[in-house]
Parts: structure tokens; sequence; C-alpha cells
């Protein structure tokens, strides 16, 4: 017997829109730091929902489907790992593997991450959406837009983290108006993908077109 399967994708692009707008409004356009909601959505909606997502596309088959889900939901894994055993103020802390010499004595804990190093990080993730995009090509406009509007922001965020590498000291007016712009375009990004998310939903559930997707003929 054949049994209908739900489609999974728009659960990955809720995990992936919901946990973006709210990353992108607070540490972005409102200039605040990264804290426990941020950090609490990207492990839990932004990570493990999108992972699974990934996991039931690869039951249907969807080798795109399976490969966006299932690393954008380890993009948000590691993303958390970063913001969260990579800063200063854990270090600080002077929990051993996490604290440095200024607490501990002698020892420097590998987990503090530079900013060129979050240069290359949103660089490989640039490229590797960029080349995602290029799959987008023949299923609907809708997606579309999301892939490239991440790939627009992980290059934002890749500027970012160079010009704060190289070119330090930098005005804090200039890096704050840049920040909110990188904001603003997050917030866009993750609201397309919630967007699709919900008029797969609604299409699928009334049989007709409620939300348009604009499919590619």
């Amino acid at each position: 017997m054949n049994e209908k399967m739900a489609n999974p994708a728009p659960l990955g692009l809720l995990g992936f829109g919901i946990t973006t707008i709210l990353l992108n409004f607070i540490h972005n356009v409102r200039l605040s730091p990264v804290d426990g909601v941020i950090l609490g959505m990207g492990i839990f909606y932004g990570g493990i929902a999108q992972i699974i997502a990934g996991v039931l596309e690869y039951k249907k088959g969807n080798t795109f489907g399976t490969v966006a889900f299932t690393s954008y939901g380890l993009f948000w894994l590691s993303f958390v790992a970063l913001n969260w055993l990579g800063t200063t103020t854990v270090a600080e802390a002077g929990v051993w593997p996490f604290s440095y010499s200024s607490v501990r004595p002698g020892y420097n804990t590998p987990w503090l991450v530079s900013q060129e190093a979050f240069m290359a990080y949103f660089l490989m993730w640039g490229i590797f959406t960029f080349a995602m995009f290029f799959g987008t090509l023949k299923t609907n406009r809708a997606l579309q837009f999301v892939f490239i509007s991440l790939a627009i922001l992980f290059l934002l965020l890749t500027i970012k983290s160079a010009v704060l590498a190289y070119f330090s000291p930098v005005s804090t007016d200039i890096v704050n108006l840049f920040t909110r712009i990188i904001g603003v375009e997050g917030v866009i990004c993750g609201a397309s993908a919630v967007y699709l998310a919900i008029a797969e939903v609604l299409n699928e559930t009334h049989g007709k077109t409620v939300l348009p997707t604009c499919p590619v003929s």
C-alpha cells in the first residue's frame, strides 16, 4: 500500500527563515549581541528542524533538498558553537578548555574565533549558496529569491569580517550602518523563506494557488 508522504520543505524553510529573521533583527538591525534566543533557535529550529527536513527529503529522493536542508541545519549548529564557545566572554569564565592566558596562565583557548576566520567561514558558505542557487533555476522564482538573497547576505558578512580583520580601526558609525544594512537584507532573506513555506502549506492544503510562488515554466 502506497502512503502519501508529507512535504518536509516548509519545515526546513520555516526553521531557516524564522531563525534568520530573529538573528538579523536582534543582532544586526538593533545592534544587540547574540543572546540566548538566537542560540536556542539556532540549535533547535534552525539546526535540528532543518536536519530532520533534510533526512525526510532524502527519503523522498530529493537530492537538492537533502543537501540544502542538512547543510544549513549544520550551519546553524556551527554558528551557535562559534558564537557560544568562540567568544571572549566564555573564555573569561575560566572554564577549561575555553579559558585563555589571562585566566589560566600559559594556556590559550583554541576556541576563540578571529575576524579572519569568520571571513573565510562566511565566504565558503556564500560560495556554496551561490552554487546551490543554480539548482533552483528549474523550480520557482520564490526559491530562487531565497537562495540569491542568502548568497548576497553571506557576501556582505564576508566583507564586514574582512574590513574588521584588515582595516581596523574602522569608524564605529560606518560599521554600525553597514551592519544595519546587512540586518535588513537578512530579514528580507528570512522573510522570503517564511513566505515560501507558508505558500507551500496553504497551496497544498487548499489544492489551489493561494500564495503564488511563480513556478518556472
